[in-house]
């Protein structure tokens, strides 16, 4: 128990077979459950998104305590302030209150950001608590903007484009800010992670993130296209 919990590998190989399996499975339950959610009343609904969105931040909280117990505790690498942890820990604020703010700024922070981390996983663990925190809490987060679209009937405009990239600034200076303070690296301000990822593609620091702002509104608009292209057709 202590080594499914406590224990480290790096036995999971992005872009290998593991991965793909892993990646069908997802889109098969993110599927299957928009699918059944979609036949439910509204109450079971809402009930479902509640369940979905607490069980991904607690997941989080619950693994945050338990890098508290490891020996290697390190607070610049281990609190739930990178992006996607963060984004995890207040998923459940849209969740409760579907106020369509939160859904304009969560959409393109997760699509882009999230998903990106599922095509391009920075986590080598395999079949240990690290490996199912990872992979639950990624694919929840995108499974549940894709829910709240399809099921609470949310769509994005193109103000929220905007809206999304502002509190993504609002996000960074928080964590350049933090990251100034404690010496971390939360967000990637101060250097990549050390798994590969897109961010190589874009040069080294400072070079990646005056490059991630150049392409970042780009990068959302097209994630916006199928919408505008859908209210052009209505």
């Amino acid at each position: 128990m202590n080594d499914f919990f406590f224990g480290e590998n790096a036995d999971f190989i992005p872009f290998s077979e593991q991965h793909i399996l892993i990646s069908a499975i997802v889109i098969t339950l993110g599927t299957i459950l928009i699918y059944w959610a979609k036949k439910q009343s509204e109450q079971i609904q809402i009930l479902s998104g509640n369940i979905i969105a607490s069980s991904i931040s607690l997941t989080v909280i619950f693994g945050s305590i338990l890098n508290i117990y490891k020996p290697d505790f390190n607070y610049q690498e281990d609190l739930p302030l990178h992006l996607c942890s963060f984004l995890a820990l207040i998923i459940p604020v849209l969740s409760f209150t579907r106020k369509y703010i939160y859904y304009e700024i969560l959409f393109f922070l997760i699509l882009a950001g999230t998903l990106q981390s599922l095509i391009t996983p920075s986590e080598y663990n395999f079949l240990n608590f690290t490996f199912f925190r990872y992979w639950f809490v990624h694919s929840g987060l995108v499974i549940f903007m894709l829910y709240a679209t399809f099921i609470y009937k949310m769509r994005p405009t193109l103000k929220s484009v905007f809206k999304s990239f502002i509190g993504m600034q609002a996000y960074m200076i928080i964590m350049f800010i933090i990251n100034y303070m404690l010496g971390s690296n939360y967000f990637y301000t101060n250097r990549k992670p050390n798994a590969s990822t897109l961010l190589d593609v874009f040069g080294e620091w400072p070079q990646y993130i005056f490059v991630v702002e150049l392409i970042v509104i780009p990068f959302f608009l097209l994630i916006y296209l199928p919408f505008y292209l859908t209210r052009k057709k209505e």
